[in-house]
């Protein structure tokens, strides 16, 4: 035996000091390896629509609705099928309409704990019980699992049962075990949860959704170009933190701001009502709401004010990072103030609006000195702002710019490419990178923003984050430019274009995903890219399933502005046991709604992908760390028995 060999069995012998400890963890390694793969559950660009997400969280995307259909059968009627459904996703809220009814009867209870325990039993049945034991809730851990654990020695179960359930409902503990059992039936269903970026903006509920995502029992997030906007401000980079502020005032989100994580924007709103006051802002509408309002209007005012803010410091930027090649995205210096007009590719443009008191021509890009002090205050906001900071920490630690996982490789974005199919070659880390290298290097850098003790790699890092967040070479932006100034400035809408990278023609080739795949080390029978970013327009007959199956874009629209486009509220994707199915949903109605009538959120399978065989744990990335570990298991026996290695029996 060499000499690394032997530093790492006893290093394991530490955590298995005898022959009869590591002999019990492969007999129960083994066991697990021969149970069906947990369930995953992808879902992507929420867009800060909480209930929409809360109630795709709850129901499993139709996970649950199946698994009480598995155990009633036709032994339940639709309505009563629908009633449970309702009381698992919500279960205080539906305790408290039953009450409102009078139903709330012995008999109710007693139906409702026994069909409870019998979907709690059905869904934890691909666990381990030591699985299931530390999923439980510790106010009834031992009573649930005498409920769902089967007991061969008790000879009249169906007594012993009934007298645990009149015994909770005797003693008044029917609505808190409802309400445990519902969250644990919820938990079990789904084995781990894939976000798959873009959890922030457009929507008003983006921080409860990292509020719940804090609380998921097992999750991993690929980062959106959004997501990534707001890391770039938590670690205070400035022209992130324009951005942010001015897509809430667009989006009308300032509640995330000043009620979700306490960031005031009353200094802009000062500055704004002062330097804009007589400039109507015509341009600067608020999404959804009335024009002619005049609160509207000072919001409109600052909306302004956050823009033209936002494009000095990006023009700052830009000019400090030649290496982001995004120098065509620099237009105040454009400008011809004189007559009102600006320059863009060789042909010029009358601007909508000419208004610029904040703007010295001769240095465009100069903040005055009162924008300078709206900015200094924004960015102590956003930087000592302590929820999100933990919000930021859940991204860094769960997250990354993209995951390779059970045969799935799952990015935000793009594979920055070449029309002629290769992998687009940048240069922004001082040599040309591609692919892989791109991304790792890329997502490197911007975790120094936040770990690196060099303030030079800190402040590359936090400008990085802005580049991801739309540069036209970014994986996770995929666009030749985001046109923000000529849609607030420029009517004619042939410079509103966005062209998106050639990835998203090249990917409805095979040979493309193939290369992807390679480039990646992405194993497996059936191989996967999913990624989101680009909404499919289901209304107008676009697929979400591209390449023959290899590709999966489940980017639905779950924002409400998407609604109109798409024609639906988002795709999500679930992989079982058994295989693949993409569902599309209809937009969510309400809480109160579900609860009443038990009426789901309205879903259509899209596509689905049945597995030749039942997938197994020892299928899975997972089942090989643990193969691994079965035979250095072995290899600890075989020292311990050849006395290389010392048994410790005193830690038995």
């Amino acid at each position: 035996m060499n000499k690394e060999k032997k530093r790492f069995l006893e290093c394991l012998s530490k955590q298995y000091p005898t022959i009869d400890s590591a002999a019990t963890e492969i007999i129960n390694l083994q066991s697990i390896l021969n149970l069906p793969k947990g369930t995953e559950h992808f879902l992507s660009d929420i867009h800060g629509e909480y209930k929409a997400f809360s109630h795709v969280l709850r129901n499993g995307s139709g996970a649950i609705i199946k698994k009480i259909d598995d155990v009633f059968g036709d032994e339940l009627s639709l309505e009563d099928k629908r009633e449970l459904a309702s009381l698992i996703y919500y279960p205080i809220e539906k305790l408290e309409y039953i009450k409102s009814e009078s139903r709330n009867t012995y008999e109710w209870y007693k139906t409702a704990l026994y069909r409870l325990v019998s979907v709690c039993r059905t869904v934890s049945s691909k666990y381990t019980r030591s699985k299931v034991r530390k999923a439980l809730p510790d106010s009834f851990k031992y009573v649930i699992e005498e409920l769902i654990t089967e007991k061969k020695e008790v000879l009249n179960k169906a007594a012993y049962y009934e007298e645990i359930i009149n015994t909770i409902i005797e003693i008044g503990y029917a609505d808190k075990f409802i309400e445990e059992m519902s969250k644990l039936i919820q938990r079990l269903v789904i084995d781990r949860l894939h976000i798959i970026g873009d959890i922030y903006d457009r929507g008003s509920g983006s921080h409860f959704v990292m509020d719940r995502l804090c609380e998921y029992h097992s999750l991993d997030i690929q980062w959106g170009n959004h997501d990534v906007l707001w890391m770039g401000a938590s670690a205070g980079q400035t022209a992130c933190i324009a951005n942010i502020v001015r897509t809430s005032l667009l989006y009308d989100n300032v509640s995330v701001l000043e009620n979700g994580y306490g960031i005031s924007i009353l200094p802009l709103f000062f500055f704004a009502m002062k330097t804009y006051r007589d400039d109507p802002c015509k341009q600067f509408k608020i999404r959804s709401k009335n024009s002619d309002d005049s609160e509207i209007g000072l919001e409109m005012k600052a909306h302004k004010a956050i823009s033209v803010i936002q494009f000095k410091l990006e023009g700052q930027l830009i000019s400090e990072h030649p290496e982001y090649n995004m120098g065509h995205r620099r237009l105040l210096h454009r400008i011809d103030f004189e007559n009102g007009t600006i320059e863009l590719y060789g042909k010029s443009y009358q601007l909508c609006d000419s208004n610029f008191p904040t703007v010295n021509p001769d240095s465009p890009y100069e903040l005055t000195e009162e924008e300078k002090e709206v900015v200094r205050k924004l960015r102590y906001a956003f930087v000592s702002c302590e929820k999100l900071k933990k919000h930021i920490n859940l991204l860094l630690n769960k997250g990354s710019l993209y995951k390779v996982t059970n045969g799935n490789i799952l990015f935000h974005g793009c594979i920055p490419m070449t029309e002629s199919g290769e992998f687009k070659k940048i240069n922004i880390f001082g040599k040309p990178l591609s692919g892989k290298a791109l991304y790792d290097s890329l997502e490197s850098c911007a975790r120094k923003a936040f770990l690196s003790v060099n303030e030079a790699d800190r402040k590359n890092g936090r400008d990085i984050l802005w580049f991801l967040w739309n540069g036209a070479d970014s994986p996770l932006y995929g666009r030749d430019k985001m046109t923000t100034f000529e849609r607030y400035f420029i009517s004619d809408e042939s410079t509103h274009t966005e062209t998106k990278d050639v990835y998203y023609k090249l990917i409805n080739r095979e040979e493309t995903a193939e290369k992807i795949f390679a480039e990646f080390g992405v194993k497996g029978e059936n191989r996967h890219i999913i990624n989101g970013h680009v909404p499919i327009h289901h209304i107008e007959g676009e697929t979400p399933v591209k390449c023959g199956g290899k590709v999966i874009i489940i980017d639905g629209g779950f924002a409400s502005p998407y609604h109109k486009v798409t024609g639906i509220a988002g795709y999500t994707l679930i992989y079982n046991s058994y295989g693949l199915m993409l569902t599309a949903h209809e937009p969510f109605q309400s809480v109160g709604e579900a609860i009443r009538s038990g009426v789901d959120m309205q879903t259509h399978r899209v596509a689905s992908e049945v597995c030749k065989k039942r997938i197994l744990v020892g299928d899975t990335d997972n089942g090989a760390k643990i193969k691994e570990t079965i035979s250095d298991l072995k290899e600890l026996i075989s020292a311990y028995r050849s006395g290389e290695v010392r048994q410790d029996k005193h830690k038995m």
